[in-house]
């Protein structure tokens, strides 16, 4: 059985802009706080510049619902797209003797 990446993933920053902080639903300072994390940690993440951590997708389970494997799994969604674009060694095969 095969899955199908999605086309051009969100970052899952840009989730939580799109919902959880818009329209000044509440402010990112307001929102790392209630996270336990510094307004720095949050910031980078919602702005794309760090990846969610298992400790954060935790978090973000815990205060919004749903399930940390889901914020993980658009991490890797997000991860796996960004590095398919990149250029990278060709990679030869591994046979190993039997």
């Amino acid at each position: 059985m095969t899955k199908t990446r999605m086309h051009n993933p969100p970052h899952p920053g840009e989730v939580l802009q799109d919902t959880v902080l818009a329209e000044g639903r509440i402010s990112v300072t307001e929102f790392a706080e209630k996270l336990g994390v510094s307004r720095v940690a949050l910031s980078r993440m919602v702005n794309g510049r760090a990846a969610v951590s298992a400790d954060m997708a935790l978090r973000l389970a815990a205060a919004l619902g749903g399930s940390a494997e889901s914020w993980l799994q658009m991490q890797a969604a997000y991860d796996l797209w960004q590095a398919g674009k990149r250029r990278r060694p060709k990679v030869q095969p591994l046979k190993l003797a039997a």
